[in-house]
């Protein structure tokens, strides 16, 4: 397989993975998969990050972002229906 191919599937995996993020997300049925609402929020985010509360921004979304799929990986290993973990 030539360079370039190898290239082209590493990016094509990658942005088949984006894509899962923003349909775990619930995204596209929040917003009737409408293309143009869901780049709007891309690029408020976008916007969001290069601004001067860019950092704090970063910092929590990556914190919900973690915990998101710490909890995923909880309930691959315990079940759904399972306490352990859980803060209530």
């Amino acid at each position: 397989m030539r360079t370039w191919q190898i290239e082209r599937r590493k990016r094509t995996r990658h942005l088949i993975e984006l894509g899962g993020l923003v349909a775990k997300a619930g995204i596209i049925e929040l917003t009737n998969d409408d293309r143009p609402i869901i780049y709007g929020a891309l690029l408020w985010i976008a916007v969001k990050l290069q601004g001067q509360e860019g950092e704090h921004a970063r910092d929590l979304w990556a914190a919900k972002g973690k915990q998101a799929f710490d909890g995923e990986w909880r309930e691959e290993q315990w079940g759904s229906d399972s306490s352990i973990g859980r803060r209530e």
